[in-house]
């Protein structure tokens, strides 16, 4: 079988390498949960999803409002290119994004689509009620908790979360699928995509997935912790999202781990990459993420003449390879990944490449892929200051005493 999706990197990882890290693998997947990310059928049920969608669908609706967070909405936002309706991912309160949403929907045009796990989730559940008194539409992703019991009090339609991770889930569960079903997404085909990837990742043998985990784990072990992705498209930056996210929170934990970060390409050329090509050695791990037919593209007119005529997407990408090629130059450990269009298949390989890898990644750390216990420190308390009311002044007095208490001869 053949996915349209292409791994380079270097320095490249050896037969012998390989060998060592599915051996590896193997020795240290039985230590945790097995992936269910691969399975695509057992969270999806397609026509219930299409019983419960299509009555909220017309000529009339033009946008799909998705108040989400994290891995909530994270695979949405990979497939947001690909929609009929207008997207709104509203994450938060943040008073801009929110603004922005209200002035540009109304209740006659939309469709709101609350989504939490835990259903405690302060981002979200923040947001519920300006929508509600408004009157719009609900359609509700949720199993528990304080959210649950806010959509069950409107009768609103109600599909299941299941109680799996969330960064690894939207692709395979409501999470993802209901809203891009929605927005007019070819589910179908994405899924199909994911299938035809994980046929061949989910083996022990040497695949792109399994040869990017053991590349990044060998650069770990050499002291490399940071991964820097430069996405050339806007419609990669979605799934990079999603792997910054996979990456950081899946192998952050007990003190190891690597962390991902962004920064759209190729603008970060102008930013970070005198750092890359000329900084401290050791550290980074630069990503490139290019689309090599783009969707859509645009032909330029110019009066020099080796761009004249030339797409506009094989100009950014002349420049993603030149980049990577200088890294080589510079002797800075990086890789390259390609696909061939922004389709929903490809997107299904795409994201079976990201998780698929993570999960590798982490099995060879040997940490727990699915959990991220940390998180919930800042939420609790974030919900005590807001529940006692707490001034910023106070905040402030609270932090400087547990700083001085942790910090104490640090420097």
């Amino acid at each position: 079988m053949v996915i349209n999706l292409k791994l380079e990197y270097y320095p490249e990882i050896n037969d012998k390498m390989i060998v060592d890290s599915i051996n590896l693998i193997k020795k240290n997947k039985d230590h945790w949960d097995s992936p269910f990310f691969i399975d695509t059928k057992t969270h999806i049920d397609l026509s219930k999803i299409q019983n419960v969608a299509n009555p909220f669908i017309s000529e009339t609706l033009k946008n799909i409002i998705v108040l989400g967070t994290g891995g909530s909405i994270q695979t949405l936002l990979a497939l947001k290119h690909l929609a009929k309706r207008k997207i709104f991912p509203v994450t938060s309160s943040r008073a801009v994004e929110l603004n922005g949403c209200l002035d540009k929907t109304s209740p006659e045009d939309s469709i709101v689509i609350p989504i939490s796990r835990g259903g405690e989730t302060l981002d979200i559940n923040s947001t519920i009620g300006t929508f509600l008194k408004l009157g719009y539409k609900f359609l509700g992703l949720s199993s528990m908790g304080t959210m649950n019991t806010i959509l069950s009090k409107i009768d609103c339609p109600i599909l299941e979360v299941p109680n799996l991770s969330g960064r690894y889930a939207g692709s395979v569960t409501n999470v993802g699928i209901v809203p891009a079903y929605m927005a007019g997404i070819d589910v179908k085909d994405f899924i199909k995509g994911l299938e035809e990837s994980y046929e061949i990742f989910s083996k022990y043998e040497r695949h792109p997935s399994m040869e990017l985990a053991s590349f990044l784990f060998n650069l770990y072990n050499k002291g490399y912790n940071v991964v820097f992705s430069m996405p050339y498209s806007k419609n990669l930056e979605g799934s990079v999202g999603l792997w910054v996210q996979g990456i950081s929170e899946s192998t952050g934990k007990d003190e190891k781990g690597m962390i991902g970060t962004f920064q759209s390409a190729p603008i970060c050329q102008h930013s970070v990459l005198e750092y890359l090509l000329g900084g401290t050695k050791g550290i980074v791990i630069p990503i490139l993420w290019t689309i090599n037919n783009e969707h859509p593209n645009v032909s330029l007119t110019s009066s020099i003449t080796y761009v004249d005529g030339l797409n506009a997407q094989t100009i950014v990408n002349y420049q993603a390879n030149a980049t990577f090629q200088a890294l080589i130059q510079e002797k800075v450990p990086s890789a390259k990944i390609s696909i061939d269009n922004p389709s929903e298949s490809n997107m299904g390989h795409l994201m079976a490449l990201i998780l698929s890898s993570i999960y590798y990644l982490c099995l060879l750390i040997d940490i727990n892929w699915a959990n991220n216990p940390k998180v919930i420190i800042g939420k609790k308390i974030c919900n005590e200051a807001l529940e006692t009311k707490i001034t910023p002044e106070q905040e402030e007095k609270m932090r400087r005493e547990i700083a001085q208490e942790k910090f104490k001869d640090f420097f």
